[in-house]
C-alpha cells in the first residue's frame, strides 16, 4: 500500500527548532515507510506566499515521486491573493491549499478570508487549516467554526488539521465532521490523549480520517505509530494511511 503523509512543512521555525533539511526529511520518511509527503511553506516565507509556493514547487520538481505540493496564501495581502491562487494551482500545479489564521490573528471565519474561500469553492479544491481548541488560545481555529464555513462553501473539502488536539477540541471536530460531509479530520497531534485514533474512527468514520505528521514540528515516526498500533481494523489503517488522501486529492 502507498502511505501518504498529508501534513508537512518546508521552511525554518527556530522557536520550535524546526528545519527543512531535505535529506533528513527523506531519511525519516524512509524510516517510517512513508511513500509521499504533502508539503507546504508557511514558516520561513510566512509574509511572502509567492516565494513559499515557489520553494514548494522546486522541491516537488526535484523529488516528484516523494513530495506533493501544497499552496499557501495569506489574506494579509488581499490584492495578491487571487492571482497567487491561480498561479499556484494552474502554473505550479499544487494540489490543495493550506491556510493559517493564527498569523492573521483573526478567526478562520473572518470575512477577510471569504475571497479565498469563494475562489476555492468555485474550483472545488481541498483546504487544510489548523484546527485546535483550548490548547491554542485565543481560539482562532476552534473546530465548531468550520461548520458554518463548510455549509456556506460546500464545494470545498475542508481538512481540520490536528482534529481539535485536546479532548474537547476532538469532540468538536468529530461533531463538525458528522454535520458536514465535506469536513475531514487529520491525525497529527502534539497532545497525547489516549484512544484518540480509535475515537476519531468510531465517531467520525474511517473514510474521513487522514494520516498526517506535521513534520518537522513533530516526528513522523511516532505520529505514524499512533495509527499502526491503534485498535482499529487493518482496512481502516490502510484508508487512513493513504487511501483516503489519494481519493480526496484524486491522485
Amino acid at each position: 500500500m502507498r502511505i501518504i503523509d498529508f501534513h508537512n512543512h518546508l521552511g525554518r521555525h527556530a522557536e520550535f527548532m524546526a528545519d527543512d533539511e531535505i535529506n533528513r526529511f527523506l531519511k525519516i520518511m524512509d524510516a517510517s515507510g512513508i511513500d509521499q509527503a504533502c508539503i507546504n511553506c508557511i514558516y520561513h516565507y510566512s509574509g511572502d506566499h509567492r516565494e513559499g509556493n515557489n520553494y514548494v514547487s522546486e522541491i516537488v520538481k526535484k523529488y516528484p515521486d516523494r513530495f506533493i505540493g501544497v499552496a499557501y496564501v495569506s489574506p494579509l495581502y488581499p490584492e495578491e491573493v487571487i492571482d497567487e491562487l491561480n498561479r499556484a494551482f494552474d502554473v505550479l500545479n499544487l494540489k490543495y491549499l493550506k491556510i493559517y489564521p493564527n498569523y492573521l490573528q483573526k478567526p478562520v471565519n473572518d470575512p477577510s478570508y471569504f475571497p479565498i474561500f469563494e475562489w476555492g469553492n468555485s474550483r472545488e479544491i481541498v483546504i487544510m487549516c489548523h484546527a485546535s481548541y483550548i490548547f491554542d488560545e485565543p481560539p482562532y481555529t476552534r473546530p465548531k467554526l468550520f461548520v458554518e464555513l463548510a455549509k456556506r462553501f460546500n464545494k470545498i473539502k475542508w481538512v481540520l488539521a490536528h482534529s481539535g488536539n485536546m479532548k474537547q477540541g476532538q469532540i468538536e471536530a468529530v461533531s463538525a465532521a458528522k454535520q458536514c460531509n465535506n469536513i475531514f479530520l487529520e491525525t497529527a497531534s502534539s497532545w497525547g490523549e489516549h484512544g484518540t485514533i480509535e475515537y476519531l474512527v468510531s465517531e467520525a468514520g474511517e473514510d474521513k480520517i487522514l494520516y498526517g505528521s506535521d513534520m518537522p514540528l513533530l516526528d513522523a515516526r511516532n505520529q505514524i505509530g499512533r495509527i499502526i498500533t491503534a485498535n482499529i481494523s487493518n482496512s481502516a489503517k490502510q484508508k487512513i494511511l493513504g487511501e483516503n488522501t489519494a481519493k480526496l486529492l484524486n491522485l
